[in-house]
């Protein structure tokens, strides 16, 4: 593993704490930029009068470019050095961003976020694969920890932080405002990172592997998102459907037979990276979301302006900072798997408390339900990258800091279309069920169930009646949107649960080991 020559402390830069803040300014950057643009949705739609499922794909599209591309960014890093990947990555979020920032359209939007996402693609297993062999073995959990930290208060105070730009500075300035941090990471990790490879690695690249993997990402993502729209009876959508795990299959039958594969599925062979993947992909899933859902509720059906709903997101981050530390401590007595196991316990009881709202709103219950989950975010968060970056082999890292954010992007993008999926089938139901038993008419009671989720469809229907009439349907929209809501918190909830009762069977060997 290539190290700067001449370095003291056996080998360990004495400037690698430094390096190692830029590499949470990169990453941060990265989290910041997945989790603020959903609190401006509801800003974006009125100005730009598209609808929620048009900027789903503005939302999803930088977690599908990252999720399919950073696997082979982690190749990349490998064979021609992370830090070098690292500094590429960082200079493309950068300048991406700016252009982004002014498109005139949702389409430009979209294009703009995907060529961000490239950029993160690159960043995030860099980061993560430097760690191993920029610091001792002591030292690795304070360092993974520090990155653990930055990425879920990144992904906590998302909200809040798109909320203040988005108040103060306009939706745009979630876009351009990555230019001057990209330049301080970028300084940062010039000035001291060390350059990292893989002596052993070869120069080919699995064209085969990476084009696979991408296309059963996007089929699956596209399929999820599509779906909201044409229903996920769609032979169109059941075909994108099955086709994702088809092509996930035959993902893995190429990597059996490659020489150089884009993944090394000797990593699977351990069964606590495995169980890592597994309780990353729940919890990105979960808490994606469940944000998600939150930010759009706080705003449509409480009223809450987007910086105001961004700062009732904030509790989490607390318990997040409070638990990470003590989950390292925890794992390097225990064993990872046990504060794993706990904290997917607690981040399913703190969604299912915040689910409460879907019933009746008492922001002290959500903040309570947002408390617990951060808890267990932050109690899983250490062990996780710790098993699933620092324990397979050294020459590895790339490979496995790569599958291990693939897990956290495409979880995140799932996380977001299912449930807002659920949300949306939910309050359709409701509307359709509430005007048949108000006596309307099939044709009426349909076109007011698609107009809960179309709001261009709502708008023309509220600016043909009079203002009571208006009013009305308004009210009954929040309601049926704050069931849906509730509803589909919940079931992000009982996955979290389901998850922690059934890792276990996957994750039998309870105590952490390195190779």
């Amino acid at each position: 593993m290539a190290r700067s020559p001449g370095a003291p402390n056996g080998g360990y830069s004495p400037d690698r704490w430094t390096a190692m803040a830029g590499m949470c300014v990169a990453a941060g950057m990265v989290w910041l930029s997945f989790a603020d643009f959903g609190v401006a949705v509801p800003t974006i739609a009125d100005e730009l009068s598209v609808s929620l499922p048009a900027l789903q794909w503005a939302n999803n599209a930088f977690s599908l470019s990252t999720g399919a591309l950073v696997l082979a960014a982690g190749r990349l890093g490998d064979v021609f050095g992370r830090r070098r990947m690292l500094e590429i990555g960082l200079v493309v979020m950068g300048l991406v961003s700016i252009p982004a920032a002014f498109t005139p359209g949702v389409e430009g939007m979209i294009a703009g976020r995907a060529l961000m996402g490239v950029g993160a693609a690159l960043i995030l297993p860099a980061t993560l694969a430097l760690i191993p062999p920029m610091f001792p073995v002591e030292e690795q959990p304070r360092a993974f920890g520090a990155w653990m930290a930055v990425a879920w208060v990144g992904q906590a105070a998302g909200p809040a932080v798109g909320g203040l730009l988005t108040g103060l500075l306009g939706w745009r300035s979630i876009f351009w405002i990555n230019a001057p941090v990209a330049l301080v990471g970028l300084w940062l990790v010039r000035r001291a990172a060390v350059e990292s490879t893989d002596p052993n690695a070869t120069r080919h690249i699995d064209l085969a592997g990476l084009v696979i993997s991408a296309a059963a990402a996007f089929c699956l993502l596209y399929g999820c998102t599509a779906g909201q729209e044409d229903g996920f009876t769609d032979p169109v959508i059941i075909g994108l459907l099955v086709g994702s795990v088809v092509l996930a299959g035959l993902f893995v039958l190429v990597e059996r037979r490659v020489a150089d594969p884009l993944l090394d599925l000797r990593l699977f062979s351990s069964r606590p990276f495995s169980g890592a993947l597994v309780a990353n992909s729940v919890m990105n899933i979960v808490f994606a979301g469940v944000s998600f859902l939150l930010t759009l509720y706080l705003q449509e059906v409480r009223g809450y302006g987007p910086v105001a709903a961004g700062l009732l997101l904030l509790p989490s981050t607390a318990t997040i900072l409070l638990l990470n530390p003590i989950g390292g401590r925890v794992a390097a007595r225990r064993g990872a798997r046990l504060p794993v196991v706990l904290g997917l316990y607690l981040l399913g009881a703190g969604t299912l408390v915040a689910a409460v709202l879907g019933t009746s709103y008492h922001y002290a219950v959500l903040a309570v339900g947002l408390l617990i989950l951060g808890a267990g975010l932050g109690l899983m968060s250490i062990p996780l990258s710790d098993t699933a970056v620092a324990g397979p082999p050294e020459e590895l890292a790339g490979a496995a800091s790569g599958m291990f954010k693939v897990t956290s992007m495409l979880g995140g993008a799932f996380g977001v279309a299912v449930t807002v999926a659920v949300q949306q089938a939910v309050e359709t139901n409701q509307a359709v069920s509430r005007a048949r038993a108000a006596g309307l008419s099939e044709a009426d009671a349909e076109q007011l169930g698609n107009a809960v989720t179309d709001s261009k469809l709502a708008d023309q229907i509220l600016a043909s009646v009079d203002q009571t009439t208006a009013d009305a349907i308004t009210a009954a929209y929040q309601e049926v949107q704050a069931v849906g809501t509730g509803r589909a918190v919940g079931l992000a909830g009982l996955v979290a649960v389901a998850a922690a009762v059934g890792l276990p069977l996957l994750w039998r060997q309870a105590r952490r080991t390195r190779a």
